[in-house]
């Protein structure tokens, strides 16, 4: 871990110069939520070290794209009687399309576009844990691979997994992390410290919601960490990082973005 600065200390001092400023009730996560980002408070890793770790994530993904015929595309059909493209298990999402009234936009005749539309409307769960190591936050990231990435990986929340995927309808293990968002209340002393349905991009989604959790664990629990991919980061890097492009993905941001 990095020499210790006296977080608590300062944390209190911000604290105090602040008040005049505060809004009423305004608590004390959101106070020390704007403390952390001002400067890098991690026990684990300098921003170069993350830095170091992310592009060899990027650099040694095994994850092979190849771009093929729609009608190719396995455990996929078109059903006719409701021109719809499905999965063979009735999950996941389907392909529908949309004819579109609406004089405000710069195609003012209206349009008809295929979009998607998660099985169910509610696709899944972004969940962040958060935990503190010597009185410091610290937040569980993935570098995460998808098929759909700038890049194939980006830093993702700890849990990033549509309900299809956690109820193992494509016939794998359940996601990492996942009983801890599902089954809160039996974790002694866990915190909720945020959680909302945050919208998807309604051009392309059709009324596609996820539910976005912010977890506290008490400091000194014991979380088993999978696999390398995982890494433990500070509100200061998360934030810094962002000025690389497209290294943070965006579930992250919705879900910080509260504080």
């Amino acid at each position: 871990m990095k020499p210790k600065k006296n977080y608590s200390k300062l944390l209190s001092e911000f604290t105090d110069f602040t008040a005049k400023y505060q809004q009423p009730n305004l608590d004390a996560y959101k106070i020390e939520f704007m403390f952390e980002r001002l400067q890098d408070w991690s026990r684990y890793h300098s921003l170069n070290d993350v830095k170091k770790w992310f592009l060899e994530k990027r650099k040694n993904c095994q994850m092979k794209i190849e771009e093929i015929p729609l009608l190719e595309a396995r455990d996929w059909y078109f059903e006719y009687k409701t021109g719809t493209i499905k999965h063979l298990s009735d999950d996941f999402f389907e392909i529908c399309s949309l004819r579109v009234k609406y004089k405000d936009r710069e195609n003012s005749k209206g349009w008809d576009q295929p979009m998607i539309r998660q099985i169910g409307f509610d696709g899944g769960i972004l969940g962040l844990i958060r935990q503190r190591f010597d009185e410091v936050p610290h937040y569980l990231c993935e570098a995460k691979a998808e098929p759909g990435n700038h890049g194939l990986v980006q830093i993702s929340p700890t849990l990033q997994a549509t309900f299809s995927n956690i109820n193992q309808k494509h016939g794998g293990r359940k996601p990492h992390f996942v009983d801890m968002f599902l089954n809160t209340n039996k974790y002694e002393n866990w915190q909720v410290l945020y959680e909302a349905w945050l919208s998807e991009d309604g051009g392309r989604l059709y009324n596609k919601r996820n539910k976005g959790l912010l977890l506290e664990a008490p400091e000194g629990t014991k979380i088993e960490i999978p696999n390398d991919n995982f890494i433990w980061l500070s509100l200061y890097q998360i934030k810094i990082l962002l000025h690389e492009d497209s290294w943070i993905n965006p579930h992250i941001r919705g879900i910080l973005a509260h504080g």
